[in-house]
């Protein structure tokens, strides 16, 4: 199993010496991988007084990419995932060019973490159509992963195309994991067929997550896939509770299969993923080295 720590920027800023000093410490702490959220545009909260609390302008996030390329300098050996980046909104090309540049340049050490998005302020703005992005996402999987398995590719989609041409540098290891977040049953499907891991944050630890967990594996055994392969991710906190309801979360997870367990303490969801009140660095410093230490002899 493997345990990682989310960045979370919108709390703690997004200095260069800030985002080092995160990173470094998760690293010597053990953790194995540092994930980062991604959105590229915020809208202005101001003139829409129902917008709630979702995704603002007033919230940080550096570009994935060029975060990631940054911390690979800073960093020898902790991973990199996204926490998801919004595919459809992209170019597929472009991506599959980014991650792989992410992957040499860190050693590949490169996750790439991807869905489909929820804001259609975001697509109108980067001139892509918000009505087609899961199906269209599909086909941009299919189109990345040929791009990084080959130095030429031939490809005929609906969407995509590319007639004998490729993308420089290529993953040394002839692909990066592409994992899928979000919980409706096609974005199951889309992971059994294409993707090496689930994101999954709706459910809490109970025979809900359990049920999707069996579906995901029934899923990927009728691709002829391995379902032991398939990877599972979950978030935790330590914003509710104390190390040994830690400890019973992170057990039933281990004894559901989940392969990675992220800890984002700036993050909320319904009643079962609670952030910690604190905002500073040193909050944050302290919620991961605390988690760590509690669960340390589980890993």
């Amino acid at each position: 199993m493997q345990l990682g720590a989310n960045i979370p920027m919108w709390d703690i800023g997004g200095e260069p010496d800030v985002i080092r000093d995160y990173a470094q410490a998760a690293e010597a702490m053990g953790y194995d991988y540092i994930g980062a959220a991604d959105h590229v545009i915020g809208v202005n909260a101001a003139s829409r007084p129902d917008w709630g609390e979702r995704n603002t302008s007033a919230d940080l996030f550096h570009d994935a990419f060029v975060l990631f390329g940054f911390l690979s300098a800073c960093t020898k050996k902790i991973g990199f995932s996204t926490q998801v980046l919004i595919l459809a909104q992209r170019q597929a090309a472009l991506v599959a060019k980014q991650a792989a540049c992410v992957d040499v340049l860190s050693g590949g050490r490169f996750r790439l973490g991807v869905g489909v998005g929820w804001n259609p302020e975001e697509f109108v703005t980067l001139n892509k159509d918000f009505s087609n992005r899961g199906r269209r996402s599909e086909e941009q999987v299919q189109f990345m992963q040929a791009l990084w398995a080959e130095p030429h590719v031939t490809f005929d989609g609906k969407w995509h195309k590319i007639n004998d041409a490729g993308i420089n540098p290529l993953p040394a290891a002839g692909g990066i994991p592409v994992w899928f977040g979000g919980h409706e049953d096609v974005t199951l499907r889309r992971t059994a067929k294409w993707g090496e891991g689930w994101i999954m944050l709706a459910h809490p630890p109970g025979d809900g997550a359990l049920a999707e967990f069996a579906k995901l594996r029934a899923y990927t055994k009728a691709e002829g896939r391995d379902p032991a392969a398939m990877g599972l991710e979950v978030w935790v906190s330590v914003g509710a509770g104390g190390p040994d309801d830690w400890r019973r979360e992170f057990q039933f997870w281990q004894d559901a299969g989940v392969s990675h367990i992220t800890v984002n303490n700036s993050y909320g969801r319904g009643n079962h993923h609670t952030r910690i009140p604190g905002r500073s660095l040193a909050d944050h410093m302290d919620g991961i080295e605390t988690y760590r230490a509690a669960v340390a002899d589980l890993l």
